[in-house]
């Protein structure tokens, strides 16, 4: 069965909520994926930010087949240790690297980032308030509340009305926040990076502010680090990166998925203090969420993060594929931090970028018309980034980006 096969199949079984698929995946190995044609590609995508450890990691695999084998699903009427050990463990990592002292955090597990987001989104209900102040240009999900949440028109127009109490205001504008929040405000919901914008980085000043804000109102600081939480920014929380953010930031929640299981679903949200104790039984619930398999997998990724060193690999190899990208000119400015990269081309060309990278063996996103993000594994290795660098400037070509003289701004942490 060829590309061309299985594509066929595919529209013909399936929904077409994505349109048709660039490839047919049949294998992966590290940060490598093959077709069903048998090409080979570097991944630079990493399933959206999601394969922390590549593709078929032997820890992860380990960890999921030795859990499988012995607890796959129980339900949340029971408990199971692996499930307990992750909480204990994201706690941890939570606390210890945002708070001057130890505090008490609760986790809610789910099975994806809109999950995390519709858990964190009930959970300011609790507060007694209504009104969550969220970003421009902010992505939290599609499910009907996360989708609330999220600015863009296209996502929400058809499936309007949502749920209420959502006020909207320019990411990373300061003096948008203070005039936004008062006293009725349940929340503030800000992304460290946002990343479906295009890998957009705020002010250093805009988090700590952000917490002021929301702290001097009563409300709580609601963090959606989905997509840059995990290793992905060099740090376990971007919002812990002591180059992204001027000082200490405590947020109130914390939500997690993508790159927790290293492709095993699940989603986390995470409350400290007394935040944390704002449900009750029967306020929230969930089949799948937590179960022994997720869990398991989340731990290996974790243990293999810290034992690996990713944390400083992704630091290392992010720094040189920001500075080898904005080399050729067409690029107008690259962002992000560790492995989470957005770049701005001369002419809003990202899709034939992407479609070029592809014809080369590379496997990279165009968020936007403009902009190119990547998000490969945190396995990444430092051949396969020279080789995609070396090629770079090929791709520019293929794509038709046309040659300039002007001057690319690089916003390296």
């Amino acid at each position: 069965m060829t590309n061309a096969d299985w594509t066929e199949r595919y529209a013909g079984a399936l929904m077409n909520t994505f349109g048709p698929p660039k490839l047919v995946l049949t294998k992966g190995e590290g940060a490598h994926v093959w077709d069903a044609d048998g090409r080979k590609y570097v991944d630079l995508l990493g399933g959206i930010a999601v394969n922390a450890l590549g593709h078929a990691h032997p820890r992860l695999t380990a960890a999921v087949t030795d859990q499988l084998s012995t607890l796959g699903h129980i339900s949340n009427f029971f408990a199971s240790a692996p499930q307990i050990e992750l909480a204990e463990r994201l706690i941890a990592l939570l606390v210890e690297g945002s708070h001057a002292e130890p505090v008490e955090a609760r986790v809610f597990f789910t099975n994806s980032g809109a999950e995390a987001n519709e858990a964190a989104f009930k959970l300011t209900r609790r507060t007694g308030r209504t009104k969550v102040v969220v970003t421009e240009g902010g992505f939290h999900g599609r499910t009907m509340g996360a989708l609330a949440l999220t600015s863009k028109l296209a996502y929400r127009e058809p499936f309007e009305p949502l749920p209420g109490g959502v006020v909207f205001v320019p990411y990373g504008d300061v003096a948008a926040l203070e005039a936004a929040v008062d006293d009725t405000t349940a929340a503030v919901l800000v992304e460290p990076i946002q990343g479906e914008a295009g890998v957009v980085v705020p002010p250093t000043d805009y988090l700590p502010s952000a917490q002021r804000i929301a702290h001097e109102h009563g409300a709580l600081l609601w963090l959606d680090e989905i997509q840059t939480g995990v290793g992905r920014t060099g740090a376990w929380f971007a919002h812990q990166h002591p180059d992204l953010v001027s000082g200490r930031v405590v947020p109130d929640i914390v939500t997690l998925a993508k790159g927790l299981a290293g492709g095993i679903p699940i989603g986390a949200c995470i409350a400290t203090d007394g935040s944390g104790k704002l449900f009750d039984p029967g306020n929230h619930g969930t089949t799948f969420g937590g179960n022994p398999v997720a869990a398991a997998a989340a731990l290996a990724v974790l243990n293999t993060i810290e034992d690996e060193r990713l944390l400083e690999h992704v630091t290392q190899l992010g720094l040189r594929l920001r500075e080898g990208l904005a080399a050729d000119p067409r690029v107008t400015s690259v962002r992000g931090a560790g492995l989470l990269i957005g770049l701005d081309l001369v002419e809003p060309k990202a899709a034939d970028v992407v479609v070029a990278a592809q014809d080369a063996g590379y496997i990279v996103n165009a968020p936007t018309p403009e902009r190119i993000r990547l998000a490969p594994p945190l396995v990444l290795t430092d051949p396969d980034a020279d080789g995609f660098l070396a090629a770079w400037p090929a791709i520019l070509d293929a794509a038709g980006v046309a040659v300039s003289t002007s001057s690319t701004t690089v916003e390296t942490p």
